[in-house]
């Protein structure tokens, strides 16, 4: 399947230090689906009541599912539900891919589930490998491997000069939630 335009599908990667990847990436999706496309959101590694998981859940055209325990915990170490929760996850990322009612698939911090190797990076390459031609395929996370950044079409580095964290300032619903 060919976008709208009858273009190749992109593949984006949203990385880097900095806060903003999943806002950009809803971002994107927003505009999609202003544009009559169908967006399906993955998330890996969150369980969480956030703004924009509620308002996709008001508009048409926009899916979230969440695949994540609620607790980051020490992905370090991870745990055996962590790896089960980010294998769900993974599932649902192919059936979004395959779904040919999908013109853009947004895989959200899939690129620190790899880091974290809950999720192997040769699934991911097959994955963006596999996709219908016209799947538009948005990736973020911190640490986006060099494999996946090759394949890319585009690739943004989000980096913090300043943020108000770093200030002591508490997360606040609307901004960071």
């Amino acid at each position: 399947m060919l976008s709208l335009d009858g273009n190749k599908g992109l593949v984006i990667v949203i990385t880097g230090d900095g806060k903003g990847k999943t806002t950009a990436a809803f971002g994107q999706a927003l505009r999609a689906v202003g544009h009559g496309l169908r967006v399906e959101v993955i998330q890996f590694l969150k369980k969480v009541d956030s703004g924009e998981v509620r308002a996709a859940s008001r508009l048409e055209g926009l899916t979230v599912k969440q695949f994540g325990t609620g607790d980051f915990g020490d992905l370090e170490h991870p745990e055996p539900r962590e790896f089960e929760m980010a294998r769900l996850g993974l599932e649902a990322a192919w059936k979004a891919v395959e779904d040919p009612q999908n013109d853009m698939v947004i895989l959200d911090e899939i690129n620190t589930a790899l880091h974290y190797r809950l999720v192997p990076l040769n699934d991911i390459l097959s994955l963006i490998n596999n996709r219908p031609p016209g799947l538009h395929l948005i990736l973020t996370g911190r640490n986006a491997p060099a494999e996946i950044i090759e394949l890319a079409d585009t690739v943004s580095e989000i980096i913090e000069i300043k943020h108000h964290h770093s200030r002591g300032y508490p997360a606040r619903r609307g901004i960071e939630h």
